[in-house]
C-alpha cells in the first residue's frame, strides 16, 4: 500500500487499507514502541499530521546539564550541507563564566569543534557567559540583543556569526511518518 499511497496520496481506499493493516499490527505488537509506531501511522493515514502545539524539549535544567561539546554536536547536526557547500569559517568561543574555550570550524560542509583550544587564524572570537548562550537557546533573548547590551563581545568579522546561524536548519516537531509530505488529509 505504501507505493499506492505515495503514487496517489488522495486514494482513500489505499489509505484506509494500509491504516487497517497498521492498526492490526499495532494491536498485535508486543513492544510498546512498535505499538505506538503502528497506531500513529494508522492515525496519520486517517487524519493527516496535525500541526498542534509542540512541547519545548529544551528546559533550563536540560541546557545546564549539557556540556558545550554536546551543544556544538547538536549545532553540527543542524548544519544544512547544501547551504554550507563551499563555505569556510573558524570561530573561537570563550565562556567567561566557566573559563571554557572552543574552536568551531566549518570546512567541507562539516562543522567540527575542538575543546580547550583557540585558533590564531579565527575569523571571529565570541566571548560570552554560558548562561547568556542558554538564554538565547531557550528563546528568552537573541544574539543581537545581547551584543547590543554588551553581554557578548566579538573580535573579528562579526558577519561570520550571522553566516553560521543562517546555514543551520530548524526541524518541525510534527512530521509525516508513513505518508508523503503535504499528503491528504489534514
Amino acid at each position: 500500500m505504501n507505493h499506492g499511497i505515495f503514487a496517489d496520496p488522495s486514494n482513500t481506499a489505499a489509505r484506509e487499507l494500509q491504516a487497517d493493516a497498521l492498526e492490526q499490527m499495532g494491536y498485535q505488537a508486543e513492544s510498546g514502541p512498535w505499538w505506538n509506531f503502528y497506531l500513529s501511522g494508522a492515525k496519520e493515514l486517517r487524519e493527516g499530521v496535525k500541526k498542534i502545539g509542540a512541547p519545548n524539549a529544551a528546559s533550563p535544567d536540560t541546557l545546564r546539564a549539557m556540556d558545550m561539546g554536546l551543544l556544538f554536536d547538536y549545532m553540527a547536526m543542524r548544519l544544512n550541507g547544501p547551504k554550507a557547500e563551499g563555505k569556510s569559517m573558524k570561530l573561537n568561543w570563550r565562556f567567561t563564566d566557566t573559563g571554557e574555550q572552543y574552536v568551531l570550524e566549518l570546512e567541507n560542509a562539516a562543522l567540527s569543534h575542538i575543546a580547550g583550544r583557540q585558533a590564531a587564524d579565527a575569523d571571529l572570537t565570541v566571548s560570552l557567559a554560558r548562561e547568556t548562550l542558554n538564554a538565547i537557546l531557550l528563546g528568552k533573548t537573541t544574539f543581537e540583543k545581547e551584543i547590543g547590551a554588551g553581554s557578548i563581545a566579538m573580535t573579528g568579522n562579526a558577519r561570520v556569526l550571522g553566516d553560521l546561524l543562517s546555514i543551520l536548519d530548524t526541524f518541525d516537531f510534527w512530521f509525516n511518518i508513513v505518508t508523503p509530505v503535504d499528503a491528504l488529509p489534514g
